[in-house]
């Protein structure tokens, strides 16, 4: 295309400029190919002349479109080249506030200096799972690219962070990873992810230092690898660092500080575990006072160092080693502070008692006297001897800096090795995603080695970087099939060629350092003679020969040559290193340097840690080889590490993120385009933007280019083939072919080719938008003089109208003045008057009150001095009474005494005689031998006797014992006859006291009602004299009723609008409430998944033995909770197992659980207290009426047995009935036709057969009603056994109705021998009638029981009833003898008006319940009567004639058997529990059961089952059957949790069973909407109210994963059917999309349209319909969808500057107009679904208004309340015009905007919570189907369910 086409009048183009880098201009000349010159206005209007280069004739750079500024990829531009990026990028940045931006496959981020909004975790999962070009750019975006391309490429990728000090890469690659640790989660539950982010602040605190650019500079470049195992989950990560900048330990330069690490220390040294380490403030110390900058606004060191130490702990390091590391560091701190002093010129000295080396020396464990030594000399070695020489002043400090360095180098590479160490796990790692955050290129004003190795690896890495982004351009083109020629790229190859070939610059400085006298000018003369004229990228500055120039691919740096050698070298004092590793009291010091013999490097790299401090190397292989591998230089070990990062990088998939500081003065949103520019080139952009423009830049596919350029083409020109459609106007519109090629899917356009269609497109749109304008500009003209003329017309009526309304008005204001001053002076002068009444009346009452207080506090001192008389006189006379009982005691005592020693005294005497009487009679022996035996033979006669006497004591204890308890239990009875009598006597007393108070009270009463009747006399004139008075008044209150009504009007709206903002606060709190609850169900759901799978996992890696069966587990929450029963054993026995196995691997989960454990027994405790307490009540309160249980319970137990008796006669007749029936039709089988076989024999036969059946059914019956008065004996013997969960009903009855009970005997008699007689029993076939009479008599007793019951509470609550009337009547009286006389009367007045309307609201009541009993009674009789007129009819048309059965041919009849008068109860084996859990539950398919049956069967038949089991009171089989039903339903649910029917179905169901649990629960509130016989089927033994919480937790958990899956199925199908998809065809313009619009990333599943949506939620709907699911929860699920789409579809629109547009605007509102309209036709406008699109639709609204003037800034702060600040400033920053006649949205309006909206209070939150669910509600639904009529179908094989 000419230049003469494109350079014409009116084009823009960029000219350069000194400041601004780029300067826009505007030709005001068409441009002519002869011409010189262009002729230019720039955009401040001024006119220049531009002068082209005569030689090559080049022609500023074109500007792009309007339309095409701010896009989100820069390969997108028409025009590709520098001003443009840079243009682009400061629109984005400055106007848009975006920072992020697309260059090709290169995110460019530049740094805001402010903290924004957009790292939250809602942007990580709105950016989880999408394409790359879909949204937004953004770091999170190329994280997300990565992960997918790992999960599907089955390839590990690399994130290459790039850019200089300050621009933000640190803060980029962290971001990274934290969205890794955030999507991915970890394989186990160690926290791996914690774990990784966790080693950000401890690389920060020992790599990172202030520095002029930035205060948070990483000072060294890493490599982190993050592995995943075989599902993409963080196994552990590993961590390579390069080249640590160690100089800076020693020297900081102005506004600079040291690392981090050491401020931490020297600001928390006031902690008392650091007083040991002798630390003060920084500015004490050299090594952090020389840059004068020891603190960094907004940051606390002391915080920062608790941050630091909590990672520490967090990895591993534990107390003891975090002590050691700040230990090494504060001994570099004090070394530092060593002071070296000369001694002469070639000789230095440290002081003897140093007090920093002292401190030193006592923090490492060495000798002052070593280390002071060494710090000065320094030990040469030769072939035969070591000399040991003194070293100056300047190499002792030089000396001193450098072991600091090399101490900080060891304890850096010590801490990475422990990091990593921490960070691995044992699992198998699958693959990885390394970030590599790496400085950028760096050229200062003075270049040293350590730049030089920057820029070298930069180089490498821009090698790198150029053949990715030139295979990525080549594979496009293959892909697309289109010719392509070999792009011609920079090629840095000689650059590296220089640095690293042999004989290069690194090769020559290793040389020069193995040379004894190298020094850095003889290598620099080196270099000078190898490169200078061989190597044109290296040149030699003029004026100096210490240094030189290369040409890198960024820029030309100078390197200076001081210190290049002896940086290279890196040396160390050895003697000063073994003095270290001598240290005995100090392990970790000696750990650092072992592993530094260990390591390959001379700076002490850490072997196999990945740590570097100024290079990386590989580990050695062997100890031999340790001493030739130490002696590499810094340089050739650093090439070495930088071609292991190259090899790692080239065996991945790259993702490049470049990083951009805006400014050197760190000022928030400002940008620099010197400084941009410089980065860029540094940074490869601008190259990536060469390739990309050298080729075919602009790609568009074949329906974008269609859909954009349809203006452009003629009618005839449009084929069904678009492909064909595309070419033919290609080839129309741009003659030249070599500007396009056409390929399988895209059309690919050289650079220029957009901006030209643009501009065609533009001209043929400017034309038609003339014509249009035209033409409704006529008819606005028209339109708006017409509304003139009839404004004119109407105005003129109304201003003569208004005139005469103004008049009228007035006069009437007139004469209402006059009236209002009459009363107004007549209402002051009551008020007045009023005022002194008050005054008066209240000084009495004072007055009153304070002579009644006085007289009150005489009486209550004098009853106290009473009582104290009392008391005093009862204690001395309790002292004198023991003071006499002692005495008297003592006495008897001391009598006692004297006894008992004359008594002693008397045998001493007797004992004396004896001894003598044996001296002197020694000769008596013989005698005293016979004696001897006659004694023997006395003593075993006294033995007999003894044992005899024994034998009677025994007998006679035994029956003092019975007179003893008989003398006992007869002075009870004494004590109790005196206590009776005392109690009668004050009985009597009381009574005769009240006597006298009744005759006093009446006698009060008679003086009372005299004063009532003068009183009443003086109140009548009175009232006649008021009425007077009332008849003027009532004037004034006609008057004044008009204003009261306008008051009162506004009084009550003001009070309904704050009964209004009250509810709805109250309503609001309450789905808050709700939500907390229902966020702790799904909660508890999400633990018992997590714990279930845990335990599977267990179960799974455990070997099982031969014979074992893995089960699922049953476990739940719930009970615990409420004690449930488990279901299998097998499965008890497999939770134990897994909880044992999981208890040593869930340390977090074991935790939470808990913490929720006992969060749920205090919960627990607390209920089961308040249930204690009202047991407690309970029984009190009965235990005052067992007396008179007693009688009526053994009554009652007497009508049971009498009952039982009666049943088994029955049936034994019944039995014999029937023998006797076979056997006649035994015998008339033989004579008559109806033999075996006949039809009537038949008939009879089944017949007979259900009849027994019937019979088996009453002879259970008969076993249970014994069964149960056994239990109500056993009730009545042992009344203080523990009962069960709920008691069967205990029926009461009052002594004083007994005798009704023995009328209820006599009829039950009366009616016994009714059926007994020979009416009834006259043929053996009416046994159904016998047991149809039998289940009426059985209905009648318990009607009567009922009855009964309720009366005697009915007396009982009488009874209270009384007792309270009679207190209260005593508080009366009381208070009434305390009132004046006036008073009294008419309280007592006023009292008995109030008993009597008491008496009559009570007598009402009974009225009505006895008609509603007769009305019920009338009922029963025509049953009654109808039942009986049936009988009488059968048996009349029964009677038959043998000889008429005998003549008449028999046919086969079917007789219809009489239907049972069913219950609405399924009887259930126990056994057969797990089958009907199976068959209803596990194995239902809810698509036939919806389509065939009654919306909630199986609800029906397990209640129906629940009812049986109550019936027969089996609380075990109640508890089991819900507790499997529970159980069930959450497996099932857990199976197939993600099938939307099964969901729906279940959840159907739980909700229609939790409304029969309360529409059958006897409760009243329940039973409003009930029918009769539904009320007879009411639960009748237990109460299941803690079962239905229960029941609605789990609806609730259901509700919430139907949400889920309903979610699921509609989040793939929101976005593109409501944003990307045009349902309004030619509305919408498509933009070129650049590069970043890939379809790698995931495959194409189809498009959605609005339709598909429409579908998808008629099929929910029609799905839940059919499931009979409660309209109520349709409204709320259909809410939840709308809720979903809105939020789904807003937070996408925020994230997509492409959607932000007037058209797009358009299309929204059209699509939610469908969905208001598919609400609308299932008439659910009322559900509250419209409210939550409102978001969505202002958000459309904002984007199609004007956006201009304060006026449209008003006009959005009110129309925009749903949307929050941030979202609407969002929204104006990403409105992008599709067209050229769209205008932006200017600076101004948004600051505009945001200071209208800075007083609204709310939270800064961007993005909607696309996870928030609605609290559910259940209301109550109660079903009219009658339960006795429900049939089961065969389908469901169920047929071992008995109906009941």
């Amino acid at each position: 295309m000419a230049a003469s086409e494109l350079y014409t009048k009116r084009a823009r183009v960029w000219i350069p400029d000194a400041e601004e880098v780029w300067k826009s201009a505007e030709l005001t000349k068409d441009y002519k190919n002869d011409d010189a010159s262009l002729q230019l206005m720039l955009e401040d209007g001024t006119n220049i002349e531009h002068k082209l280069d005569p030689k090559t004739k080049n022609l500023p750079y074109l500007r792009n479109p309007d339309i095409l500024v701010g896009e989100n990829d820069l390969t997108a531009l028409s025009y590709l080249h520098e001003p443009a990026v840079l243009h682009n990028l400061k629109v984005r940045f400055m106007d848009s506030k975006l920072i992020y931006t697309y260059c090709g496959i290169v995110l460019v981020a530049i740094n805001p200096y402010e903290t924004l909004q957009i790292y939250g975790t809602d942007i990580i999962h709105a950016y989880s799972g999408q394409n790359m070009g879909d949204m937004d750019p953004h770091i999170f975006a190329v994280a997300e690219e990565a992960y997918k391309q790992m999960a599907r490429d089955e390839r590990n990728q690399s994130i290459i962070v790039s850019g200089e000090s300050g621009a933000g890469k640190t803060v980029s690659a962290k971001y990274a990873m934290r969205y890794f640790a955030t999507v991915s989660g970890s394989a186990s539950e160690a926290n791996v992810e914690e774990k990784v982010l966790a080693s950000n602040p401890i690389m920060e605190a020992i790599g990172n230092a202030k520095t002029t650019r930035n205060d948070n500079s990483s000072r060294f470049g890493k490599y982190i690898e993050i592995g995943f195992d075989n599902r993409y989950r963080i196994i552990g990560a590993n961590m390579r660092t390069y080249l640590l900048e160690k100089s800076r330990v020693v020297f900081q330069a102005d506004e600079e500080r040291n690392y981090h690490v050491f401020y931490q220390l020297c600001a928390s040294s006031h902690l008392p575990e650091f007083k040991n380490l002798r630390l003060s403030s920084a500015n004490n110390f050299l090594y952090t006072r020389q840059g004068r900058s020891p603190v960094i606004d907004g940051v606390d060191d002391t915080k920062e160092l608790c941050t630091t130490r909590n990672a520490f702990t967090l990895l591993g390091i534990n107390e003891s080693y975090q002590m050691g590391l700040f230990q090494v560091l504060a001994a570099i701190l004090h070394l530092g502070n060593v002071e070296i002093k000369d001694r002469d010129s070639d000789s230095s000295i440290i002081a003897p008692n140093n007090s920093h080396l002292t401190a030193f020396c006592e923090l490492v464990g060495v000798t002052y006297q070593d280390m002071s030594q060494w710090l000065c000399h320094r030990k040469l070695k030769t072939a035969n001897e070591t000399y040991i020489k003194t070293l100056p002043r300047l190499q002792a400090t030089n000396n001193r800096d450098a072991l600091s360095k090399h101490i900080y180098a060891k304890l850096f590479n010590w801490i990475v090795g422990h990091v990593n160490k921490a960070l691995i796990t044992n699992i198998k790692q699958h693959s990885f995603i390394g970030v590599l955050d790496i400085y950028g290129f760096e050229t200062f004003e003075i270049n040293s080695f350590e730049q030089f190795c920057i820029n070298y690896a930069n180089e490498k890495l821009q090698q790198q970087f150029n053949m990715h982004v030139f295979k990525l351009e080549q594979e496009e083109y293959m892909r697309e099939q289109i010719p392509w020629t070999l792009i011609d790229f920079y090629d840095n190859q000689p650059c590296i060629n220089l640095i690293e070939a042999k004989m290069g610059i690194l090769d020559l400085l290793d040389e020069e350092c193995k040379m004894p006298r190298g020094s850095d000018d003889t290598w620099a003369q080196k270099l000078y003679n190898t490169h200078l004229k061989t190597c044109s990228l290296f040149e030699k500055p003029r004026m100096s020969n210490r240094a030189f120039i290369i040409q890198h691919f960024a820029d030309k740096v100078e390197y200076q040559c001081d210190g290049f050698l002896e940086k290279n070298k890196d040396t160390v004092n050895e003697e000063q290193i073994n003095v270290l590793k001598a240290s005995k009291k100090f392990d970790l010091l000696v750990e650092l340097f072992q592993d530094g013999e260990k390591a390959t490097s001379p700076t002490g790299q850490v072997a196999g840690t990945g740590g570097r401090t100024r290079l990386s190397i590989k580990p050695d292989k062997s100890r031999e080889t340790s001493s030739k591998e130490h002696k590499k230089t810094v340089g050739c070990q650093f090439r070495n590490s930088l071609q292991m990062l190259m090899g790692t990088l080239n065996a991945t998939t790259p993702h490049y993120v470049r990083c951009i500081k805006p400014n050197d003065f760190k000022l928030g949103f400002t940008f620099d385009p010197k400084r941009a520019v410089q980065q860029l080139r540094a940074c490869g952009v601008l190259e990536t933007i060469r390739i990309s423009a050298a080729g075919f830049p602009s790609r568009w596919t074949y329906q974008e280019f269609f859909s954009r350029y349809r203006v452009l083409m003629k009618q005839k020109d449009v084929l069904l083939d678009k492909r064909l459609t595309c070419r033919n106007v290609l080839e129309k519109l741009v003659e030249d072919q070599d500007k396009y090629q056409f390929g399988k899917t895209k059309i690919f356009f050289r650079a220029g080719q957009v901006a030209y269609l643009e501009k065609l497109r533009a001209d043929k749109l400017r034309v038609a938008c003339i014509r249009i304008q035209k033409t409704i500009r006529c008819w606005l003209a028209r339109k708006k003089y017409l509304r003139k003329r009839s404004a004119a017309i109407t105005i003129q009526r109304f201003t003569r109208g208004y005139q005469a309304r103004c008049l009228a008005k007035f006069m009437r204001r007139t004469q209402a003045a006059t009236t209002i001053q009459k009363y107004q002076r007549m209402c002051m002068e009551r008020k007045r008057y009023k005022q002194k009444q008050a005054a008066a009346l209240a000084m009495q009452t004072i007055l009153r009150g304070y002579i009644a207080r006085l007289k009150y506090q005489a009486l209550l001192r004098e009853h106290k001095m009473v009582i104290i008389q009392k008391i005093v006189r009862g204690w001395l006379a309790r002292c004198w009474y023991k003071r006499c009982l002692y005495s008297i005691v003592y006495l008897q005592c001391c009598f006692r005494r004297m006894k008992a020693r004359r008594e002693l005294k008397k045998l001493k005497i007797e004992a004396r005689s004896v001894e003598h009487f044996k001296k002197l009679n020694k000769g008596m022996e013989n005698k005293i031998m016979q004696l001897q035996r006659k004694i023997d033979a006395q003593s075993k006669d006294n033995l007999l006797v003894v044992e005899k006497l024994h034998s009677l004591e025994t007998s006679s204890t035994a029956e003092k014992e019975k007179m003893r308890n008989e003398l006992n239990r007869l002075r009870g009875v004494d004590e109790e006859a005196k206590t009776k009598t005392k109690q009668v006597s004050s009985l009597q007393e009381e009574l005769e006291r009240l006597r006298k108070e009744l005759s006093t009270t009446q006698q009060e009463k008679k003086t009372i009602e005299d004063w009532a009747q003068t009183y009443r006399s003086e109140m009548e004139k009175m009232v006649s004299e008021l009425k007077d008075q009332n008849g003027l008044l009532k004037k004034d209150k006609d008057d004044l009723n008009r204003s009261i009504q306008e008051q009162s009007q506004q009084m009550t709206e003001k009070m309904a609008r704050v009964i209004a903002e009250e509810t709805q606060q109250l309503e609001t709190d309450l789905n808050e409430e709700r939500s907390r609850y229902q966020n702790l169900l799904t909660e508890q759901r999400r633990l018992e998944e997590k714990y279930d799978d845990l335990k599977e996992r267990t179960l799974a890696s455990n070997v099982s033995k031969p014979g074992h069966r893995r089960t699922d587990s049953t476990h739940s929450s719930n009970e615990s909770e409420y004690t449930y029963n488990s279901e299998y054993a097998e499965l008890e026995e497999g939770s134990r197992a897994a909880e044992d196995v999981t208890r040593g691997i869930d340390t977090s989960l074991t935790l939470k659980l808990q913490k929720r454990l006992t969060e749920l027994e205090q919960e627990k405790q607390s209920l089961r207290n308040e249930l204690e307490n009202k047991e407690d009540q309970f029984q009190r309160a009965r235990a005052r009426d067992d007396v008179e249980f007693k009688k009526a319970r053994g009554a009652e137990l007497e009508y049971e047995s009498l009952k039982r008796q009666e049943l088994e006669s029955e049936n034994k007749k019944l039995k014999h009935n029937l023998a006797e029936m076979r056997q006649s039709l035994l015998g008339d089988a033989a004579t008559n036709s109806g033999a075996p076989g006949s039809p009537a024999y038949k008939v009879l036969l089944d017949q007979l057969n259900s009849s027994c059946e019937e019979l088996d059914v009453r002879k259970e019956e008969v076993l249970i009603l014994r069964s149960q008065l056994v239990s109500q004996k056993e009730a009545m013997h042992h009344k203080d056994e523990k009962e069960t969960m709920t008691e069967p009903s205990v029926y009461v009855v009052d002594v004083s109705k007994l005798k009704d009970a023995d009328e209820i005997k006599q009829a039950y008699v009366g009616l016994k021998d009714t059926n007994r007689s020979p009416r009834f029993m006259r043929k053996p076939l009416e046994v159904s009638d016998l047991l149809s009479r039998l289940r009426l008599l059985e209905h009648q007793l318990q009607t009567q029981r009922r009855g009964h019951d309720n009366e005697v509470e009915a007396l009982r609550g009488e009874l209270q009833n009384v007792k309270e009337e009679n207190n209260r009547q005593q508080q009366l009286l009381a208070q009434n003898l305390q009132l004046p006389p006036e008073a009294r009367i008419e309280a007592s007045l006023q009292h008995e008006i109030t008993r009597l309307t008491n008496e009559n609201l009570d007598l009402m009541e009974q009225l009505e319940k006895q008609d509603r009993t007769i009305r019920k009674l009338k009922k029963q009789l025509k049953v009654y009567s109808k039942r009986i007129g049936e009988m009488g009819a059968g048996q009349t048309e029964g009677q038959t004639s043998p000889g008429q059965m005998v003549d008449e041919p028999i046919h086969p009849v079917n007789i219809p058997r009489r239907e049972k008068d069913f219950q609405g109860m399924l009887e259930y084996k126990k056994e057969d529990e797990l089958k009907l859990v199976k068959n209803l539950i596990l194995e239902l398919k809810p698509r036939g059961v919806a389509v065939n049956l009654i919306p909630g069967l199986p609800a029906y038949v397990l209640f129906m089952c629940l009812r049986h089991a109550d019936y027969v009171n089996d609380d075990q089989k109640v508890r089991t059957l819900l507790t499997s039903t529970i159980n069930s339903i959450k497996k099932i649910l857990k199976k197939r949790g993600d099938d939307f029917e099964t969901v729906s179905f279940w959840l159907s169901n739980t909700c229609r069973f939790l409304h029969c649990l309360k529409q059958y629960s006897g409760d009243e509130a329940f039973m409003k909407h009930n029918t009769s016989r539904q009320n007879e089927h009411t639960l009748s033994n237990f109460d299941l109210a803690e079962y239905r919480q229960v029941i609605s937790d789990l609806a609730i958990q259901i509700y919430q994963q139907l949400i889920k899956c309903m979610e699921n199925i509609l989040q793939p199908m929101i976005v593109s059917g409501m944003l990307e998809h045009e349902t309004i065809q030619g509305v919408s313009g498509v933009k070129p999309t650049g590069l970043r619009k890939r379809t790698s990333s995931i495959a194409d599943e189809g498009t959605y349209t609005l339709d598909s949506i429409l579908r998808q939620l008629s099929a929910f709907h029609s799905t839940m319909c059919q499931h009979g699911t409660d309209p109520e929860l349709i409204k709320q699920v259909v809410k939840q969808q709308f809720y979903i789409i809105g939020a789904v579809t807003l937070n996408n629109l925020l994230l997509r500057k492409d959607m932000c547009s007037w058209s797009k605007g358009m299309q929204i509102r059209y699509n939610v107009s469908q969905l208001e309209e598919w609400l609308r036709d299932k008439g659910l406008m009322m559900c509250g679904a419209k409210e939550t699109l409102e978001p969505l639709i202002q958000a459309a609204q904002l984007l199609q208004v004007k956006k201009k003037t304060d006026e449209d800034a008003e006009a959005i702060c009110s129309m925009c309340l749903a949307l929050t600040t941030a979202q609407i400033v969002k929204v104006l920053n990403l409105y992008t015009p599709v067209n050229e006649f769209e205008e932006r949205v200017s600076v101004s309006f948004i600051r505009t905007i945001q200071t209208r909206l800075r007083d609204r209070c709310e939270s800064p939150q961007l993005l909607m919570d696309t996870k928030m669910i609605y609290p559910v509600t259940f209301p109550f639904n109660p079903s009219s189907l009658a339960l006795e009529t429900i049939q089961i179908p065969g389908s469901l094989n169920l047929g071992f369910l008995t109906r009941v």
